[in-house]
């Protein structure tokens, strides 16, 4: 009897205290709410899409006829082999070239190392339109520039290189974004670092490579799961080069055909859906694997006493340099000067024309009048998708990271994934049924907003992903004093979160302006003669068989990409200063 009247703990009595509502937990269903209207609603029009097999304007007929169809069309896996294939190379080869060349940047004395990074910089802000107009010139099999110098001086009865292959294609995505988007996002994070743990490495009798293998590299898990992710779900985004390459020999990726079964006459909507909804399986994957290996440990770089240090590289800093020199100069003033060349061409490659040069291409583009308003459309798109993505996604990202106590978070995670893994073209397509279909956006249909809304769409997950790697490695300790000297969670993340993030904000900004300015897939089905951006004029250009005229847009949005990456570079720095 004495052992049943003994007293229970106080810890057997605890209790789970029942689910209370504060503000903050509202805000973030509040949040859920909108996102995920602007995010899953698209796309469940897409999948509902996908099996009505009625023509546009008739009653839906809904049945799996448009996906038997789809996966019988002639081509179908050969363009889904060829996108695999592409993004295979061009991450096989970018990835540790990518991540050597950052942490060359950030971790060694290597000379002139901020001027080479933002040569980087330059190489990620070109258009994908203007470095292949650029390589098109010089690579062409019948009349680029260095095929007729190889000919006519080695004596060769053939051109060696053509830019019209499968090879092309793979050359020009490492030479326009696949390794400076590494470059350009790792930078950072491995300037960041706190160099305690290796020196202590050193200490213990490591190595250079097995310090950089064993702890940079680790400690950089966050950063280098993102960018690989955002690597791969590339491969059903990429649009441009495959369609300006491909194309003429018969070469399709996802992407590609996709936009040909929506282009025919009559559109195939139904079978462009559903091979669209396929690359779902990328979200189930993606979104898992990323939270796992993100959340599993703890990856903390910037702390309140950080330590930063550099390696010296003795003499071969100047090797290293050389080869620093040779890549921006393939990555940046080959294509950058091969493009204003071609824009003051008689014809497009014909070096061995009489007058090979003028200037009535300038001439005719500057006076269209539809140049002038693609300009604004230009502008207006980039200038909104630059502030809405800086302004929300900075605090979608630090809700996900952080905010540990509200519940909803892994699902706010996942919807952020969704637009990296649907085609452009189909999000575009989803938007548009959705205006269609709700009638308080009907009266906004052929708008420029409705643009708008389709090129932010477009960076939610690369603006979130970015900002979350920052975050997962900014100590808490600045936070947590900031919270104990009395100021709100919000006053925390503005007053000391947001200075902290201030060269990411000027990246992501930076980053988001000029991807709007140049996007083409997003948009291609959404824009009409008033909405049309300066890039599918570009592609207009190509089609109608106007290569100088596309040349000289080409070159006009890299003078306005330069301008712009110099001001976003230049605040940046004075942020990593600061």
């Amino acid at each position: 009897m004495a052992q049943l009247a003994r007293p229970v703990s106080a810890q057997a009595l605890r209790i789970r205290p029942p689910f209370r509502l504060s503000w903050a937990q509202l805000g973030l269903f509040a949040l859920l709410g909108i996102l995920g209207f602007y995010l899953l609603y698209p796309l469940l029009l897409i999948l509902l899409n996908s099996f009505n097999t009625a023509r546009i304007g008739q009653p839906a007929v809904y049945s799996i006829d448009s996906w038997i169809k789809a996966w019988q069309s002639p081509g179908l896996l050969q363009a889904l082999w060829n996108s695999l294939t592409v993004a295979f190379w061009y991450q096989v080869i970018s990835f540790p070239v990518g991540v050597l060349i950052a942490w060359l940047l950030a971790r060694t004395n290597i000379p002139w190392a901020r001027g080479l990074e933002f040569m980087f910089w330059l190489s990620f802000f070109l258009p994908a339109l203007s470095v292949t107009l650029g390589w098109m010139l010089l690579l062409d099999p019948q009349v680029g520039l260095f095929n007729q110098w190889f000919v006519k001086y080695l004596g060769l009865a053939h051109a060696p290189f053509n830019i019209f292959s499968v090879s092309g294609i793979i050359w020009v995505h490492l030479m326009s974004h696949a390794i400076s988007t590494k470059v350009m996002l790792l930078t950072g994070p491995f300037r960041n670092m706190d160099a305690t743990l290796e020196e202590a490495s050193r200490m213990c009798g490591g190595t250079t490579w097995s310090t950089l293998m064993r702890i940079t590299v680790r400690m950089m898990t966050p950063s280098l799961i993102i960018v690989f992710i955002l690597g791969i779900v590339r491969l059903f985004e990429s649009f441009e080069i495959e369609l300006l390459l491909g194309t003429p020999i018969g070469f399709y990726v996802f992407s590609t055909r996709i936009v040909d079964l929506a282009r025919q006459e009559p559109p195939q909507l139904a079978q462009a859906t559903a091979l669209g909804s396929v690359t779902l399986v990328l979200l189930l994957i993606a979104v898992p694997v990323q939270r796992w290996l993100t959340t599993r440990r703890d990856y903390t770089t910037i702390t309140g006493r950080i330590k930063a240090a550099r390696l010296d590289l003795g003499p071969w800093r100047w090797v290293v340099f050389s080869a620093m020199i040779l890549m921006v100069l393939a990555l940046v003033a080959v294509p950058l000067f091969s493009s204003v060349a071609a824009s003051l061409m008689t014809r497009f490659g014909f070096f061995s024309l009489p007058q090979p040069w003028t200037l009535r291409n300038w001439q005719r583009v500057l006076g269209d009048s539809g140049f002038v308003r693609s300009s604004l459309n230009t502008l207006f798109l980039a200038t909104i998708a630059a502030i809405f993505s800086t302004l929300v996604f900075s605090l979608v990202a630090y809700i996900i990271v952080r905010a540990r106590g509200l519940r909803g978070r892994a699902v706010l995670d996942g919807i952020v994934w969704v637009p990296s893994v649907i085609p452009g073209v189909l999000a575009g397509l989803g938007l548009l049924w959705m205006f269609l279909g709700v009638p308080i956006f009907s009266p906004l249909y052929g708008s420029i907003v409705l643009l708008a809304l389709a090129t932010i769409m477009g960076g939610v997950t690369l603006s979130t992903q970015i900002f979350k790697g920052a975050l997962l490695n900014l100590g808490r300790e600045l936070e947590e004093a900031s919270r104990m000297s009395g100021a709100t969670a919000l006053g925390t993340y503005f007053r000391i979160v947001l200075p902290l993030l201030a060269p990411t904000l000027v990246v992501v900004a930076t980053l988001r302006f000029l991807f709007a300015a140049n996007a083409t897939s997003t948009i291609i089905l959404l824009a009409t003669s008033d909405t049309r951006t300066i890039a599918l004029l570009t592609l207009d250009y190509v089609f109608e068989g106007l290569r100088e005229a596309a040349a000289v847009t080409a070159v006009l949005i890299a003078a306005v990409t330069t301008v712009v990456a110099l001001v976003g570079r230049g605040f940046g720095l004075k942020g990593v200063s600061s």
